[in-house]
């Protein structure tokens, strides 16, 4: 954080101090209790489940120089009318001091994590860089982010995701971004939308919020995004997969499960070679090396970081090998464009090993009253594209309108009825799991991993 005192920060976040304390550039803002260090500054928020003000105390007791409340507790604190607004109104005074921050902001309805950490490979090798740690792309995770920012950094990365109208247009006026991105208008969150013009205006939020001099990154991956429309002054740059667009993949091949392909900028060409899996990481690629050819980073230095970036998020199409069999773990989040992409992956690294695909699959959350169609949806996809083998994990409605094909479909009612069926997987077979988080399908994927552990233990 930029250096300053309690009564500084008090005064910025419009509260009172009560108590004394001196702040130290290290200190981070903490709103877990458990992960406070000395120096630290705990946030007591109020959630639907907890109350931090409950854990003001603990929060001392590691180390916390001082709170952030809104009613008197015990140590020293600074008392506002809202924890949130207050930490808004520190991030946004943060972001006004540091002029010479290059802040990113990336939006999208699928890809925005993977994008982020592709970005923070590349930029990393170019500057201090500061980005959002795992998916903290709300109105916490997005002041927090920057918030971690001194006069050091170069760039900050930061996601901005939604749950209503007017979330990404007040996340933006916090950031300020220098580069705005929306990857790509989906279904996710259809269900409290409404509807795919309700979801594209709610992105675009960040693309008109963007100031005279910014750029504004648009995917071609669907009708919405390309037609955003920006203010006068601010650079449009396009990525994708043809001729027209200003970053580009040309001569893509899928090898090993992993995509390599020619990133084509304004200023060259240079091959590149994906070591995170699935075709669909293309786009997520391409949109890292959009914001970064906007930044001034070399296309070289650009395929150079995407040939040595690994994955770095839990659950997303997560690699594990044991008994010749292959296992994509993407427990972490699921919606019917990312649910097509994996099941195709699924396909093409099956065809590569000679085996059977398997698809474990639970219910993609948050798609409204579209749900049982668009988990039908996908069930058919499954036949169409030749998974042998289709596990539907507590929603039948997978199964409702698969055609004649020789899929052979499975259902059981929770994942913790799956594990019988698991004695049938064989040397060749690559399995895949994927559901929306509340599904807690990364059992299911431990309980393979313990599987094939205990086969090579006691071959041991």
């Amino acid at each position: 954080m930029i250096e300053m005192t309690i009564n500084q920060l008090a005064t910025i976040m419009g509260g009172t101090v009560h108590g004394s304390a001196s702040l130290s550039a290290s200190a981070q803002f903490q709103f877990d209790s458990r992960a406070v260090r000395e120096g630290d500054v705990f946030l007591a928020l109020k959630g639907d489940h907890a109350d931090g003000h409950d854990y003001v105390d603990d929060a001392i007791t590691r180390g916390a120089a001082l709170s952030i409340v809104s009613k008197p507790v015990n140590g020293t604190y600074v008392l506002v009318g809202d924890v949130l607004s207050a930490i808004a109104a520190l991030a946004k005074h943060v972001r006004k001091e540091l002029p010479n921050l290059k802040v990113i902001g990336i939006t999208g309805s699928q890809g925005k994590t993977t994008t982020k950490d592709m970005l923070n490979s590349i930029l990393a090798h170019e500057g201090p860089t500061i980005a959002a740690v795992g998916s903290f792309n709300n109105d916490l995770g997005v002041p927090l982010t920057l918030l971690r920012c001194d006069s050091s950094t170069k760039f900050c990365i930061v996601e901005m995701g939604a749950r209503h109208g007017g979330d990404i247009a007040s996340l933006t006026r916090i950031a300020a971004p220098n580069v705005g991105a929306v990857l790509k208008v989906g279904n996710a969150h259809l269900g409290e939308f409404g509807s795919q013009e309700k979801i594209a205006a709610t992105k675009g939020e960040l693309i008109e919020g963007l100031k005279p001099g910014s750029v504004a990154i648009l995917g071609t991956y669907d009708s919405f995004t390309p037609a955003m429309s920006a203010a006068d002054g601010v650079k449009r740059m396009t990525f994708g997969e043809t001729h027209g667009c200003t970053v580009r993949a040309a001569d893509i091949e899928f090898r090993g499960g992993y995509a390599h392909f020619d990133l084509v900028t304004p200023e060259g060409r240079e091959p590149v070679e994906l070591r995170v899996i699935g075709l669909h990481q293309v786009a997520n690629a391409l949109a890292a090396a959009a914001i970064a050819h906007a930044l001034g980073v070399s296309t070289n230095n650009i395929a150079g970081a995407l040939s040595t970036h690994e994955s770095v998020s839990k659950w997303r199409m997560e690699i594990h090998e044991g008994c010749e069999m292959l296992l994509i773990n993407d427990a972490y989040n699921a919606n019917p464009e990312s649910m097509e992409a994996a099941l195709r992956t699924l396909i093409l690294l099956t065809q590569e090993r000679g085996g059977r695909s398997w698809a474990f699959l639970g219910t993609m959350h948050e798609l409204g009253p579209q749900s049982p169609e668009m988990h039908s949806e996908i069930g058919a996809l499954a036949a169409e594209i030749g998974i042998d083998h289709f596990v539907a994990i507590s929603n039948r409605d997978y199964l409702s309108k698969i055609p004649s094909s020789q899929m052979t479909t499975h259902y059981f009612a929770s994942v913790n009825d799956v594990a019988p069926l698991l004695t049938e997987l064989e040397a060749g077979d690559v399995i895949l799991v994927k559901a929306s988080r509340a599904e807690r399908l990364e059992i299911l994927a431990s309980q393979i991993i313990d599987s094939w552990n205990n086969v090579e233990g006691e071959r041991i």
